[in-house]
């Protein structure tokens, strides 16, 4: 008997076994309740990274992709990676994590310069309209 699919379900397998080294070993459960729908991807442990990405951004990626599919099917749709047992996340080191923000260099941002500039000229515009 085979089980059904539902579209976000069949995206996930897709998108995922296209990108992953041992697609015979992607496993997708789907499961429904109050809070919407939750997709759990199971893949092969080597496979790990490259789902993840560096820093997070393909697991991202797919999870905003995912959402955009459950909009247009007007569901709550929530992908979960499930971690392979036995597996450690490695800890980052000193060269690698991020610096606290108090350590981080003061720059003066364009856009923050901009949008004060322009927050100057709605201000003189709405001066201009009183009188």
């Amino acid at each position: 008997m085979a089980t059904k699919t539902f579209s976000d379900q069949e995206f996930i397998e897709t998108v995922v076994k296209a990108l992953v080294n041992s697609p015979d070993d992607v496993e997708t459960t789907r499961v429904v309740d109050e809070m919407g729908v939750l997709v759990t991807l199971k893949v092969n442990p080597e496979d790990m990274g490259i789902i993840i990405g560096r820093g997070g951004q393909n697991a991202r990626a797919i999870r905003t992709l995912v959402r955009v599919v459950g909009a247009k099917n007007s569901a709550h749709v929530n992908l979960r990676i499930e971690e392979p047992e036995g597996r450690e996340r490695p800890e980052r080191s000193e060269r690698s994590a991020r610096p606290e923000r108090s350590e981080r260099p003061e720059a003066p941002s364009k856009v923050a310069e901009k949008a004060a500039e322009a927050s100057k000229d709605v201000d003189k515009a709405v001066e201009d309209l009183n009188l």
